[in-house]
């Protein structure tokens, strides 16, 4: 990436705070040639690498551009550093064993020790494990240049063993970690489980797991907040919701009685409550997740990307709750609301987010039966050929059917269908049943305006959608959206939001 590149993605990503911090720092001085290019970016709005040169140089053209950029660069970096180390405890404490190691460098050993004696104690505070381990080995390190000056041995040994301790917890959190990042992992690039053999696939990962948790054997934040987003994660990939929604109140819980050991920006703890959204989405308690999404709209951050990463979380089970119940019509007002604070941001997600946005902004179309606008908003993630393997590109391609079959287009609905399947007969070892129930109906041509002939169809396929409903893996893919009402939609000519509607109320019952 082009150091200007980088630099216009830094100024763009700057809060009110952080902007106001460096106009405290730049009041003082005379107008410096990176000051100027602060504010081509900033004021002028230059996003283009390219025009922000020719425009700097067309004012500037003494100077070296290149080298105003990493300036500017570099004290943008240094500030918000500064600005960190009075938010962060992180931040603060590796600041402070800076501090140790320069007092030490000036020969000011008991101030030295001092500082390093006030990190441990901080450290052990936050539980941050890490600064504690550089503190233990910076004390024990100076102490050996010192030739031990007033240390017995067994004082020695007491600090030798605490240092072990430490390095024994963090070994213990890594391996909880490096189970619960292979969970993910799983989830994201194979979806929840549908059949029984991918849930005893993940049977090594809950045994080891729970083994770290018993091994353990000390109340350690990190260690149950681990356990339970695992215990979570597992539960939802497996299709038992409820139990998945005990573990993050549990999760929940813990971090309201532990406010001070919150990462900065807290990204563990908004993946707590996105699990809670989840499993009440799940469970169609809508006015559940409304406390959720409350307390996420109050969640604040000096990082942008974590404030997007809210605001996405906060616009998409709103537009899940409109979706579910069929309120297609409120969910379209609902996008317009995030037009300019989320979904012109849409670059700036990960891939993952702007497919399923794009996805879910899509089916509001479908449902409001604007299919022009729904084919356009899934172009974009159509063409992305490597989000091909994700399970949810499955689903993408799908509903990108359903929006041709509106449209009429049987060309494409034909080529696409067979490329469907092509891909399916190489996925024989997958529960398929969803998918392969809607490419059936695909088949279909429903031009034939007789009832008679439709509800006779109906007859045909539903048993078939009740097995799927029955089918507790089968429920994991029409959880994303329930595709049997689009059908029942077309079968009978009905709305297909008062197809979910009706449907939404009789699980709510």
């Amino acid at each position: 990436m082009l150091k200007s590149k980088s630099l216009i993605q830094l100024v763009n990503n700057l809060t009110k705070q952080e902007k106001k911090e460096f106009s405290l720092y730049i009041s003082n001085k005379s107008e410096k040639d990176y000051i100027f290019l602060f504010r081509l970016i900033d004021d002028k709005k230059i996003s283009d690498p390219e025009e922000l040169k020719k425009s700097f140089l067309t004012a500037k053209p003494t100077s070296s551009f290149n080298t105003v950029v990493i300036y500017l660069f570099d004290l943008l970096i240094s500030i918000l550093t500064r600005i960190r180390t009075e938010q962060d405890s992180y931040y603060l404490l590796f600041n402070e064993l800076l501090h140790a190691r320069v007092l030490y460098e000036k020969s000011m050993y008991k101030e030295c020790f001092h500082v390093l004696r006030k990190v441990k104690e901080k450290a052990i505070y936050y539980e941050n494990n890490f600064a504690l381990l550089v503190a233990q080995r910076l004390e024990l390190n100076y102490l050996l240049t010192l030739d031990f000056e007033n240390v017995d041995e067994q004082k020695l040994l007491n600090k030798q063993y605490k240092m072990n301790n430490t390095l024994k917890n963090i070994r213990q959190l890594n391996e909880q970690s490096s189970l619960y990042e292979l969970l993910k992992y799983r989830m994201i690039n194979k979806g929840a489980s549908r059949s029984l053999k991918e849930t005893q696939d993940l049977d090594d990962l809950v045994t080891s797991e729970i083994s770290i948790v018993a091994s353990a054997g000390i109340e350690n934040f990190e260690i149950k907040k681990n356990h339970q987003l695992f215990q979570a994660n597992y539960f939802i990939t497996v299709g038992d919701y409820k139990a998945a929604f005990n573990s993050f109140v549990e999760l929940n819980k813990l971090f309201e009685e532990n406010s001070h050991l919150w990462n900065n920006p807290p990204v563990y703890y908004l993946m707590t409550v996105e699990g809670m959204l989840e499993s009440l989405r799940i469970m169609h308690n809508y006015e559940g997740m409304d406390y959720f999404i409350e307390k996420l709209a109050k969640l604040s951050s000096p990082s942008s990307s974590f404030q997007l990463n809210v605001t996405y979380v906060i616009f998409i089970y709103r537009l899940f709750s409109f979706i579910d119940v069929g309120n297609f019509k409120r969910a379209g007002i609902w996008i317009d609301e995030y037009q300019v604070s989320l979904i012109d941001k849409i670059l700036l997600l990960k891939e993952q987010q702007q497919a399923e946005m794009s996805l879910y902004i899509a089916l509001t179309h479908l449902g409001n039966e604007e299919y022009r606008k729904a084919r356009k908003r899934l172009s974009t993630a159509i063409g992305r050929g490597h989000l091909y393997s994700l399970p949810l590109f499955r689903t993408i391609r799908i509903v990108n059917v359903m929006i041709h079959y509106e449209l009429g287009d049987v060309d494409y609905i034909q080529s696409e269908i067979r490329s469907i399947k092509r891909e399916m007969s190489k996925n024989k070892g997958y529960n398929l049943k969803v998918e392969s129930f809607l490419l059936k109906f695909l088949n279909y041509s429903f031009a034939d305006k007789n009832r008679k002939k439709r509800v006779e169809i109906w007859k045909n396929v539903e048993e078939e959608v009740y097995a799927l409903y029955e089918d507790k893996y089968e429920i994991q893919i029409l959880r994303r959206f329930d595709f049997t009402a689009w059908v029942k939609a077309k079968i009978f000519n009905l709305s297909l939001g008062d197809v979910l509607s009706e449907k939404c109320d009789s699980a709510y019952k």
